[in-house]
């Protein structure tokens, strides 16, 4: 039976067989590898992977589409794992995780902050997203397209596009284009754990006005000698700063708040 598309769960599945070989080889799976697949869908990727792997876990919301693997693949090779991405703690299935997957455009978004958490046991990451996502999260600092989500994860992740896949390769035909994304936890954090909350902080509040400029978005948090400190002139705009410059702030700030 076919499976028809559910537009709640943002599914547009892969057809085209060139793209998911070029996945395939970008991610270049060995035997041994502990890798999960975040929405598996009707298995494009899935049974490629498996081709090279051991085993692979699953993770997929659409129950009638659980039916489906199990119909198809056996417990010993496929793990599936019926629930919510958003939800999903992904460390429970081991250290050097390796997570691939063709996101849901709709939450795509919240599934990288919720990924984000568990960077200490992941190896890479090798998604397909909607290509002005992927644009935002490799933006560099003076550009459009940088903001939020390119500070945010560019402090946990060092990240390359990879290539850019058409409407047509799916069914149904998304109306934007895609492209797939490396992500590499950074060995070295450029934030110390206990200080992940204000640099959080002063990014969010940095960009909530894009337009004005540092010396009224983090009014709240930095006054004008500070910013002699910092070396940051208050003049320009959060779009301006480099990641690690971000990092700074938190930093300093993170001193001035520990006890005596």
């Amino acid at each position: 039976m076919q499976h028809i598309p559910r537009k709640r769960f943002g599914q547009n599945f892969l057809i085209d067989s060139k793209i998911v070989a070029d996945i395939v080889d970008a991610i270049h799976p060995g035997r041994d590898d502990l890798l999960v697949e975040i929405g598996p869908g009707l298995g494009a990727l899935t049974r490629p992977l498996l081709q090279s792997l051991d085993h692979l876990h699953a993770v997929e919301i659409d129950r009638n589409i659980v039916e489906r693997l199990h119909r198809e693949f056996s417990e010993r090779y496929l793990t599936i794992h019926s629930a919510d991405a958003l939800e999903f703690d992904f460390q429970a299935l081991g250290k050097n995780l390796r997570v691939v997957g063709n996101l849901p455009y709709n939450i795509s978004t919240p599934i990288l902050f919720h990924l984000a958490q568990f960077a200490d046991s992941i190896r890479d990451m090798h998604f397909m997203l909607q290509k002005e996502v992927v644009a935002r999260m490799v933006a560099q600092p003076s550009t459009s397209d940088y903001g939020r989500l390119s500070v945010m994860l560019q402090y946990r992740f060092e990240m390359e596009r990879l290539f850019v896949v058409s409407p047509d390769c799916f069914r149904p035909a998304p109306k934007v284009e895609s492209a797939i994304v490396r992500m590499i936890p950074r060995r070295q954090p450029l934030i110390e754990a206990d200080k992940e909350n204000v640099f959080a902080g002063i990014v969010s509040a940095a960009f909530s006005q894009r337009r004005k400029t540092l010396r009224n978005t983090l009014h709240g948090y930095l006054k004008p000698e500070d910013y002699t400190a910092l070396e940051i002139d208050p003049g320009k705009r959060a779009e301006n700063l480099s990641v690690a410059q971000f990092a700074t702030i938190a930093d300093y700030l993170g001193e001035q708040q520990l006890p005596p």
